[in-house]
């Protein structure tokens, strides 16, 4: 007994496999998690090395360097970047795609290891390094914290109230804080005191440090107990630092430092990050989730813990959610449900009509068991709902009937030819088992390239295999088991229609069927035109498709933009600070502004997947722009760049969108390799022309950023050597007098605050006097004018940054398509391309492209590394299905003439051919060989009773309802993912050339088999 057989003579197992997939697919539906896109690991470490007074040279040889030897010996690394600034070093570690995220740990410890023995060649003076490996954690929940009367320091200690409270919610991983400014302790004396006084600056830190340290005094023991000693002395406030005595070792009389100097708290006067929130200053509060939560269910959670921490809030702190990933979930998801009830109701609806009310229905229950079915093995295996799995589903809506609408088919026909109904679904499940599960397999085989790419575009579709081999597999098992049981519950008081003896039952007879016979009748006649006519829509399809707009991945319709802002280098980072609020405040007055968030220094916590934050740049601001409906984004960002352009030439700014998918830092970058920055920076300027000539770029800018001017103080060695004063003390009075020197340590609980020596703001900012700076004189034991050991001040140009790839200088000149003019990046890079690679380079020097076209082609050659074994297990599935290689070939000649009907899609709409249309293409070629398949086989069964011209007609006459039927259902189904931008290329390589390549299969396929197989030729007219 087969398992058809045993499924319809015992209801129980059907009822109970019905309950399971229905009542589990529904709890499922409830329970499974939820994502508004799919996971994948960002793989990346950045090391910070800082080397204080360093240039950028000296950073790059003494720090970078031996940095980037070490770390290219790890055997998993991919590629290594690097920004060597002054007094800083930003080492960026790429991962290689093949190493999985659960070896990263691992990974990270041994880069660990490498960057420790790395610091024995450190020269002195540079501090220890910092390895961010957390670089890829997502922020799913982030808010600002403002207030207007409150102070950076009020407002963290309220954020810390907060991060405290947050964490202990369940499911939350980690409570980051942005934009706290480090407070400091400030000295101010001036220098003519010092000098009266003769308090030097290495005086003053011995007393302050001594007087502040933490050390163990012992413990004495007493009887029968041991008495810790705790001397006092240390600093218990601030006002204490006041009484601290400064006067030499027996000195006639007590000098206090309240004698010569004042002291006061506040915050660092160059912070390396500042937060602005809809124009006012700001703290910034991120909150990550576990891996494999629910984000809805946390996000509910967080917000509850916030309204009951909302009664201890201060008067006057305001908090606002910028970005909260559940709400964001919700929406995506929402939507993407509707598309897919709209497309479950259009597939339902086409069944209806052409299969008749019952036939309908047992197909539509199939797919609602199918597709419940597929969500509870989704949750049981961890798979969530998010943006490529829900489209997976919608993909595969068509191909999940096709299976049914073969047996329903089947046994209809048999019907209607008078067969007993148990007959004719035991033959047809007998003839069709192996066919379609060979069909099946193969159309589960065509998304295998994406289920085992490595790279990042691959880890971030994977889930469209996964769903995919979840639901086709499925669909196939419910059509032997549960279908057959629905067709004998629908059909079974059917009457039979009684055979004549000298009549057969012509199930073909309508007039679709009739015009059809002719017509390949027809075809079949006249093979040799047939032939040539598709073989030059082809090559016309082939040159028309170099006319296809090309793109990577589009921007998402999360209404969220970005102003980037870059000012000439070495801007001071309160400036910028300054210019930034301002258009941030001039962003927020205009309509349709729901929030504002600036960063100023670097960018901001990776809130969303897709988001990459700069690195630390004193002249980088970014306005992050959350709006109310997406579709007002174009305007103001017009708007925007005008009002920049016109208000504040200076700056450099870039508008951009979240974009979906892995994204680089610009569309397109052209990375220019060599040893000399003026070479480097001479071949950017030609290709800055060219860029700019073409007309469409969104302005350009390079990495390596404008040359910054230095004062260098011309030190003599005679005369310091004369004097008793070397460089480092000039460099110390330089220091604390236009910056302020570190002194000591002041201790506030669990808060270390640096004690900073410097001179009253009158003195530190007087450039014009430079000359009359104070320097300690060690031999003579009295200060004197710098002008005695500086000859001159010269002020020259440097290079404030140079970049690395994999230990080369590089310097990268990004661009972006202006949004003004639709243009995708594969538009503009067609044209400049050609001209940047006619460059006529010097030895030595070469150039690469980055951005999307890198992005692109990693993501193609991960596809394509495993396409040739997916493809070849499905042309040798083919050859063993029907024994012929001949079969085969006839099948898949059919795969590239779909290109037609792509070809004529993307000119038609406009859309730009992007990746997900590259996955289309896989998915349009697994249904064109399913359904030649189903074709071919049926041929096959024919000839044994019909000459083949007849069992060619009669078998592609028995396909054509069920073909057409499964090409309606998935155009129609796959409509509403035209209007969304991440599907809709994928939505017309499907619509467009399935449409065509129905017609390949019932037309085309036939006279290619027929050719291939010369016995029979004749043609009964």
């Amino acid at each position: 007994m087969g398992i058809n057989e045993s499924f319809i003579s015992n209801p129980t197992r059907v009822w109970l496999v019905i309950l399971l997939l229905g009542v589990g697919g529904l709890i499922a539906l409830f329970n499974i998690g939820r994502l508004e896109d799919p996971a994948f690991t960002i793989k990346t470490a950045v090391v910070s090395v800082q080397y204080p007074g360093a240039s950028s040279q000296q950073v790059e040889e003494e720090v970078t360097l031996p940095l980037e030897n070490a770390l290219q010996r790890l055997p998993y690394v991919d590629n290594i970047t690097s920004i060597s600034a002054v007094g800083l070093s930003q080492i960026t570690v790429n991962i290689d795609a093949r190493y999985h995220s659960s070896e990263l740990p691992q990974i990270w410890d041994e880069l660990r290891r490498r960057v420790n023995d790395a610091t024995l060649q450190f020269p002195p003076g540079v501090s220890p390094p910092f390895v961010n490996d957390d670089f890829g954690d997502v922020y799913g929940y982030f808010f600002s914290v403002y207030g207007d009367s409150f102070t950076n320091p009020e407002l963290r200690a309220y954020a810390e109230q907060l991060r405290r409270q947050l964490v202990l919610v369940p499911g939350v991983g980690k409570v980051a804080i942005g934009g706290v400014i480090p407070e400091q302790v400030y000295i101010e004396i001036s220098r003519a005191k010092m000098a009266a006084y003769g308090v030097t600056l290495a005086r003053l830190a011995d007393v302050l440090n001594r007087q502040n340290m933490v050390s163990d005094a012992g413990s004495m023991t007493v009887g029968s107990e041991s008495i810790r000693l705790h001397p006092t002395g240390g600093f218990q406030n601030i006002d204490e630092l006041n009484n601290v005595l400064i006067s030499p070792a027996g000195s006639t009389h007590s000098i206090y430092l309240r004698d010569i100097a004042t002291v006061s708290q506040g915050v660092t006067d160059h912070p390396g990050n500042i937060y602005h929130a809809n124009g006012r200053n700001a703290l910034t509060i991120g909150v990550s989730y576990i891996p494999g939560v629910n984000v809805m269910n946390i996000g509910h959670a967080i917000e509850a813990r916030m309204k009951q921490l909302s009664a201890d809030k201060p008067a006057g702190i305001e908090l606002k959610v910028f970005y909260d990933q559940a709400a964001e979930v919700k929406k995506s998801v929402d939507g993407f449900i509707i598309n897919f009830l709209m497309a479950l109701a259009i597939v339902v609806g086409v069944l209806l009509i052409f299969m008749g009310l019952r036939s309908g229905i047992i197909i539509a229950v199939s797919l609602a068991l199918n597709v419940l079915g597929t969500l509870l093995i989704m949750y049981l295996f961890g798979i969530e709902l998010q943006r490529i799995s829900l489209g997976a589903l919608i993909i595969a809506l068509s191909m999940l009937v096709d299976n049914a609408i073969v047996v329903v088919e089947g046994v209809l026909i048999s019907r209607q030819q008078g067969n007993p109904l148990m007959s004719a679904i035991s033959h047809i499940i007998k003839r069709s088992a192996l066919p379609l599960l060979g069909a099946t397999v193969i159309a589960i085989l065509a998304f295998a390239p994406i289920g085992l790419s490595q790279d990042s575009t691959g880890e971030y579709c994977k889930s469209l295999f996964q769903v995919l081999l979840i639901s086709l597999m499925l669909s196939w098992v419910t059509a032997l088991t549960l279908t057959p049981v629905l067709v004998k519950w629908a059909f079974a008081n059917m009457p039979v229609p009684e055979k004549k003896p000298d009549e057969q039952a012509d199930p073909y007879g309508g007039w679709i069927f009739r015009v059809y016979r002719r017509l390949l009748s027809a075809l079949l006649v006249r093979q040799t035109v047939t032939l040539v006519t598709l073989a030059a829509l082809l090559a016309a399809s082939v040159w028309g498709f170099g006319f296809v707009r090309q793109n990577f991945f589009p921007s998402s319709n999360t209404p969220i933009f970005f102003v980037d802002l870059w000012l000439p280098y070495g801007t001071d980072i309160n400036y910028t600070a300054r210019v930034a609020r301002e258009i941030e405040q001039n962003i927020s007055k205009q309509e349709g502004v729901e929030n504002t968030v600036t960063t100023v220094g670097q960018g901001g916590m990776r809130f969303i997947l897709t988001y990459n934050g700069q690195r630390q740049y004193s002249n980088y601001a970014q306005i992050m722009v959350r709006m109310d409906d997406q579709r007002k984004i174009a305007g103001l960002v017009r708007h925007t760049e005008q009002d920049i352009q016109k208000n504040y030439p200076e700056v450099n700014a870039r508008l951009k969108r979240i974009m979906f998918g892995p994204s680089g830092d610009s569309a397109i970058e052209v990375r220019i390799k060599g040893s000399d920055p003026d070479t480097l920076r001479s071949i950017a300027s030609r290709v800055d022309k060219i860029i700019l000539d073409d007309g469409a770029a969104d302005g350009v800018r390079n990495d390596w950023q404008d040359r910054s001017k230095m004062v260098r103080p011309v030190f003599s060695p005679y005369l310091g050597r004369e004097l008793g004063v070397d460089k480092g003390e000039v460099d110390s009075a330089l220091q604390m007098n236009f910056s302020g020197s570190t002194v000591g340590i002041y201790r506030d609980g669990s808060t270390l605050m640096p004690i900073v020596l410097r001179p009253p703001a009158t003195e530190r900012l007087d450039v014009d006097h430079m000359a009359n700076i104070m320097v300690w004189s060690q031999t003579r034991q009295q200060f004197i004018p710098l002008s005695n050991v500086v000859s001159d001040f010269k002020v020259e140009w440097e290079d404030p940054l140079i970049m690395r790839r994999d230990r080369i200088r590089m310097l990268t000149v990004q661009t972006d398509p202006d949004a003004a003019t639709g243009e995708t990046s594969g538009d503009m890079l067609a044209r400049i391309k050609p001209q940047v690679e006619a460059l006529t380079l010097p030895h030595g020097y070469s150039i690469e492209w980055g951005g999307d076209a890198e992005n692109s082609a990693e993501a193609q050659e991960g596809l394509f590394t495993t396409l040739p074994i997916g493809f070849l297990m499905m042309f040798i599935i083919t050859v063993l299905m029907f024994s012929s290689v001949k079969n085969a070939i006839a099948i898949w000649l059919t795969v590239p003439l779909a290109l037609i009907g792509v070809t004529f899609g993307f000119l038609l709409t406009g859309i730009p051919f992007g990746f997900m249309a590259l996955i289309g293409l896989l998915s349009l070629s697994g249904m064109l060989i399913r359904n030649g398949i189903v074709l071919v086989e049926e041929i096959g069964q024919q000839k044994k009773e019909k000459n083949q011209t007849e069992a060619i007609i009669y078998a592609a006459t028995s396909r054509l309802r069920p073909i057409l039927l499964t090409a309606f259902t998935t155009v129609l189904g796959l409509a509403p993912l035209l209007l969304d931008v991440f599907f809709q290329s994928m939505a017309v390589v499907i619509m467009f050339g399935l449409g065509f390549a129905t017609v390949l299969t019932l037309l085309v396929l036939p006279v290619i088999y027929n050719c291939f197989h010369r016995e029979g030729q004749r043609i009964q007219q």
